[in-house]
């Protein structure tokens, strides 16, 4: 079987002593095409690790990564971004502080040659930031212009120009207002639903990630404490960390 992703001892160590990140040791994990896998951990259990390693801002150590069958380093960097998009928590990071953001769209679609005129471009653009539910007129503005949830949308709609089959999502709700963050959720549900398109889904909130994936892989200091099927794992959680994790929300009468 030809998985979209597969991980193998994965490990990356951090040379820097004072570097708050965890490093990854030995994660092996598979991700299935039009699948949800969501990666929960405390901050600084290496999910951001994993997911900078998956979009090759981070090198691999030890270990293999295969894409589509392929190994990760076959791709070259252009090949790799349109197969796999990074969407941080910080959006503002994903455009240049002093381009507008239709120009930074704009800058995507001729680096993957995705329309072949302006007017076709324009048209492209203005029908995806629809999509994601943000007025196109907000295109003319700098990044630092929009809120936090438009810039995260924007992103988002970025990210969906070259339609990519593995979105990796990096906490992407943790710094919205609760209603933010549901508006976005419910994007993401939607643009799944629409395509076939993978998530790795990463947050700290084991809540939320129940309600949008449907695997799970639970990661403290670096090491998997726990992988399976979301409802499986919910039900019997074999790892006291888990637990741990489940007991607030228990607590609170709402179950993960």
């Amino acid at each position: 079987m030809t998985y979209l992703l597969e991980c193998k001892d994965l490990t990356h160590h951090y040379q820097d002593p004072l570097h708050h990140q965890a490093g990854v040791f030995d994660v092996s994990f598979t991700l299935n095409k039009g699948h949800r896998l969501g990666l929960v951990g405390e901050s600084g259990s290496g999910k951001s690790t994993i997911a900078k390693i998956l979009s090759r801002l981070l090198d691999v150590q030890e270990g293999r990564i295969q894409f589509l069958g392929q190994s990760l380093t076959s791709f070259t960097d252009l090949e790799l971004y349109k197969k796999v998009q990074y969407i941080s928590q910080q959006p503002q990071e994903a455009f240049h502080p002093k381009r507008t953001l239709q120009a930074s769209l704009e800058e995507v679609c001729q680096n993957f040659k995705i329309c072949k005129t302006k007017k076709e471009m324009e048209e492209k653009i203005h029908q995806l930031l629809e999509r994601v539910g943000l007025d196109p007129v907000l295109a003319q503005q700098f990044p630092h212009q929009l809120s936090g949830g438009e810039c995260q949308r924007m992103a988002i709609a970025r990210a969906l120009l070259v339609q990519p089959d593995l979105l990796i999502c990096d906490e992407i709700t943790s710094a919205l207002d609760v209603t933010v963050q549901e508006g976005v959720m419910e994007l993401l549900e939607e643009i799944q639903n629409s395509s076939q398109t993978s998530f790795l889904f990463i947050s700290h909130d084991i809540a939320l990630v129940s309600q949008f994936c449907d695997e799970i892989m639970v990661l403290k200091d670096g090491k998997i404490q726990e992988n399976g099927v979301m409802s499986d794992v919910l039900r019997n959680p074999q790892s006291d960390y888990t637990k741990l994790l489940m007991k607030p929300y228990q607590e609170e009468g709402r179950e993960p």
